[in-house]
């Protein structure tokens, strides 16, 4: 076994662990946990909606104890403006002169905590960060740190005080993961644990420890990108795609930054469950959140409450399953 075999193998057994230091704070939402994972092998971001109290904020601080990087965390307001993310040009006492002042997103992990309760210009603030991994105030670009991931969390788009993200924000991430209520028996389990003393705001107290570091993402990342994707595999994401597109029920189908986000992340959970390949059900599996939130309902289809998640999978299955 080669040295690169060994680290990818410590890098996986690592990150796998991250699942089970998140399980000893937060019950249930392994969907979520598995979209964090991924996002962060792939270098892109979540966004993640639920209505409050379904530990969209925990999850992500519980993730933050359990991985040995920096975080921050950012609460979006209305008021809140773009300098206060990314930060501004401030004059130095010392010098008597303009210098620039790192605001929170440069950070490894940035919590952009109810995204959607600040208005598109404060939003639209994220957009270079989030794709080009830097920030450029007063016409200069500034690197941030790497691994760099956005988990953003929003109230669903009815709720009072919520502004819609624009289209070009939305296609920023990588996947959106839906948090739902938790079954009666893990929420059962959420009781007995608040009995039992359990407190939200202290993650350490839940016996979270570090488990994984900078160094295993950037190990990891580097194995994702040799995981090999057949020419038929590929060819079913363009499929699936252009399938999106031709819909009559949608306005806007899945771009080539879509498809190629979906790649990615196929990529990804192939790794982490320990193979070199992509197969069609990672595809599958992992479409949905992928996806879904890159589409648009024409009004006359939400007229007739056609739900986009819906559109979505008749769009998968009209599209022909590789062998």
């Amino acid at each position: 076994m080669t040295q690169s075999t060994v680290q990818d193998e410590v890098a996986r057994e690592r990150l796998a662990a991250v699942r089970t230091e998140v399980a000893k704070a937060v019950v249930g939402q392994d969907a979520a946990v598995s979209g964090l994972l991924v996002a962060l092998l792939c270098g892109g971001h979540v966004l993640m909606e639920g209505v409050p109290g379904t530990a969209k904020t925990l999850l992500v601080r519980t993730l933050a104890a359990a991985l040995s990087v920096d975080t921050r965390r950012v609460q979006f307001t209305p008021d809140l403006m773009p300098g206060d993310i990314t930060g501004s040009m401030v004059i130095d006492s010392h010098q008597g002169q303009l210098s620039f002042r790192e605001g929170p997103v440069f950070t490894n992990l940035l919590l952009a905590d109810e995204i959607n309760r600040t208005p598109p210009k404060t939003q639209s603030a994220l957009l270079e960060a989030m794709e080009e991994g830097q920030v450029s105030v007063d016409g200069v670009s500034h690197a941030l740190p790497r691994p760099f991931l956005v988990a953003a969390t929003q109230n669903p788009v009815e709720y009072e005080g919520t502004y819609p993200l624009p289209e070009a924000q939305l296609d920023r991430f990588l996947i959106k993961v839906v948090l739902p209520i938790p079954q009666r028996e893990q929420e059962l389990e959420i009781l007995r644990r608040h009995a039992a003393g359990f407190d939200p705001r202290d993650v350490a107290g839940a016996g979270v420890t570090a488990v994984a570091g900078a160094e295993d993402i950037a190990a990891g990342q580097a194995a994702v990108r040799t995981v090999q994707v057949s020419p038929e595999v590929a060819g079913y994401i363009v499929d699936i795609a252009r399938a999106t597109r031709e819909s009559p029920s949608l306005s806007l189908g899945v771009s080539p930054r879509g498809a190629t986000a979906l790649l990615r992340a196929a990529r990804a959970w192939a790794w982490l469950v320990g193979r070199d390949f992509v197969t069609p059900d990672d595809v599958k599996s992992l479409a949905h959140a992928t996806l879904v939130h890159r589409l648009g309902l024409r009004p006359e289809a939400e007229l007739e409450g056609v739900d986009v998640g819906q559109v979505l999978a008749s769009a998968l299955g009209s599209v022909p399953v590789p062998r």
